[in-house]
């Protein structure tokens, strides 16, 4: 298989995603580094072996360009309307916390690609489980309550 043109890009913003959070790790105190410099390592390797793939790939098969691939079957309605509903989240996060943004998150873009409701409802219920046993629970990370859950709860 020939290496992708496209390929680079993922592995620079890769590269740039682990950097980030590396410098954002060290503002942590050193008790709290464990996990997330694991994590960082974990993909910084995965991204250098896939860059190795990459280039074996081009040494042997020759390069292609890779944006026909990518692009075939786009559908930029389907594009803009998850990443509207991405935005909303966010913002959703703030005000209401993030397992109710998260449950209406999913549920609308799961909903939105046709996922039947039966899957739909079984994924939402299986990622919040898994959300709140390994942060809140493994962990102890809080995550975002919301403004308007604390002012209900006063």
């Amino acid at each position: 298989m020939k290496m992708k043109k496209t390929d680079i890009g993922v592995v620079a913003f890769m590269y740039i995603v682990c950097a980030y959070f590396y410098y954002h790790m060290l503002q942590l105190k050193a008790s709290s580094q464990t996990y997330p410099r694991f994590t960082i390592i974990l993909l910084f390797g995965l991204t250098t072996l896939y860059l190795v793939q990459m280039i074996v790939a081009a040494k042997k098969h020759g390069v292609e360009s890779g944006v026909d691939v990518v692009f075939k079957d786009f559908q930029p309605k389907q594009f803009f309307v998850c990443l509207c509903a991405t935005i909303l989240y966010l913002i959703c996060i703030h005000f209401f916390g993030f397992y109710i943004s998260t449950v209406l998150f999913m549920a609308v873009v799961l909903l939105y690609l046709r996922i039947s409701p039966l899957v739909t409802a079984i994924v939402i219920a299986v990622i919040v489980a898994l959300i709140y046993f390994a942060f809140q629970k493994f962990l102890g990370v809080k995550l975002p309550v919301g403004t308007v859950i604390k002012a209900l709860r006063k």
